[in-house]
């Protein structure tokens, strides 16, 4: 009985960090996933350096972005920025 309770704190821990640390990491990485799936010409996205662009052509693992002055740029597909992404297309409050 004194064992399981010395044990009780650690496995409490774990518990939390599972919860409130490692299940939304999984969950934001899942939703990176699709996104970057679902990315179609004609989208504008910004890449992980900032780099802001409109998608021109997609590949299996990359895609072309068309930056100012028309300069393309070929990048990986990990390269996108969901967060950045999508506060462009959204309304300003």
């Amino acid at each position: 009985m004194q064992q399981l309770q010395g044990l009780f704190p650690i496995i409490l821990i774990i518990i939390v960090f599972y919860f409130f640390m490692i299940r939304p990491q999984l969950k934001k990485t899942k939703e990176q996933k699709k996104f970057r799936e679902n990315i179609k010409v004609g989208d504008k996205i910004v890449t992980i350096g900032g780099i802001h662009g409109k998608i021109s052509d997609v590949q299996d693992t990359t895609f072309i972005i068309t930056v100012e002055g028309g300069v393309k740029l070929k990048m990986e597909k990990s390269a996108i920025s969901m967060d950045s992404s999508t506060m462009i297309g959204a309304e300003p409050k």
